[in-house]
């Protein structure tokens, strides 16, 4: 991806989200013990899956026209687990249309080649087919994604991957930052960050993604709109308007509601009519009951 010229166009909507995120962030820890237990929860989630979202929006290319300086406003990872130039690595395969849920070929997917689901013992398979309700996904998919994610990236920095092994060296520092703050400034137990920030602002993450793309034969047809409240749609940056977002990645989040208005009926007409009204749709469809089958249903070994 070219990188535009230095500080041309500045998109200016996005660096007062980014001010506000880590102002209310700083404000929400500073305070956090004098908050209720159900707020700090509620609003630790919020504002890690918002920085998640802003993550996301420097992957492709905001909020300004220098890769190195976005890199620098989002990179005190506040959901800690995942080194931003990790996530940037396989956010942009995942973005190779073609390849979509492929579990050979997409990072990004919760699908199994045919073979591998053969080859699991049986309460791993329960486990996995749990994961794929909502249910499942918000409660147990951080705790599944986070010792996977770890293991794989593991086996890269242990087999002689620089790439993978220099993109830790430089997360483990700004984590740091974080960790700092939060234990040694605001006083906040470990434990209470990683239960009222860190895992549920995953989860609300999983809960984005969760239906977002499925597997399908026609490649526009894969990826999901969630047509839902002002809300939901902000702290997901808009990409529950997913098939905008893959059909326009460079598109800057504050966009995509009226690049999606104009572009609606040919959307969903690409997309053949794989959307929600709402996510108490998707809720009610797949709260206990597995979105697909955890073995890819189209795919087998190269």
């Amino acid at each position: 991806m070219r990188s535009k010229p230095l500080f041309s166009e500045i998109e200016w909507p996005t660096m007062a989200l980014l001010a506000t995120c880590y102002g209310a962030f700083g404000l929400v820890t500073h305070n956090w013990d004098a908050l209720p237990g159900w707020l700090l929860f509620a609003l630790g989630a919020y504002l890690t899956a918002l920085h998640g979202g802003l993550q996301h929006e420097a992957i492709h290319g905001h909020p300004t026209g220098s890769r190195g300086l976005n890199e620098l406003l989002v990179l005190p990872s506040i959901l800690m687990w995942v080194p931003y130039r990790r996530y940037r690595s396989q956010h942009l395969t995942h973005h190779n249309n073609d390849m979509l849920t492929d579990p050979f070929e997409d990072p990004e997917s919760f699908y199994l080649a045919p073979e591998q689901w053969r080859r699991l013992p049986a309460p791993a398979r329960w486990v996995l087919v749990f994961n794929n309700t909502l249910l499942g996904r918000v409660t147990i998919g951080a705790a599944i994604n986070m010792p996977r994610f770890w293991w794989r990236e593991a086996r890269l920095a242990l087999g002689g991957d620089r790439e993978v092994l220099s993109d830790w060296l430089m997360h483990i520092p700004a984590a740091g930052l974080v960790l700092y703050w939060t234990t040694q400034i605001c006083g906040m137990p470990f434990w209470v960050y990683a239960v009222c920030f860190a895992y549920p602002g995953t989860a609300f993450i999983l809960l984005r993604s969760f239906a977002e793309h499925r597997a399908h034969k026609n490649v526009p047809a894969r990826t999901l709109i969630v047509e839902t409240n002002w809300l939901l749609s902000v702290l997901f940056l808009y990409n529950n308007l997913h098939s905008a977002h893959h059909d326009r990645p460079g598109m800057a989040w504050y966009r995509l509601p009226k690049y999606y208005a104009e572009n609606k009926a040919r959307l969903l007409a690409e997309n053949e009519g794989y959307r929600f009204s709402g996510y108490a749709g998707l809720v009610a469809a797949h709260l206990l009951r597995a979105k697909e089958p955890v073995a890819h249903p189209l795919v087998s070994r190269r």
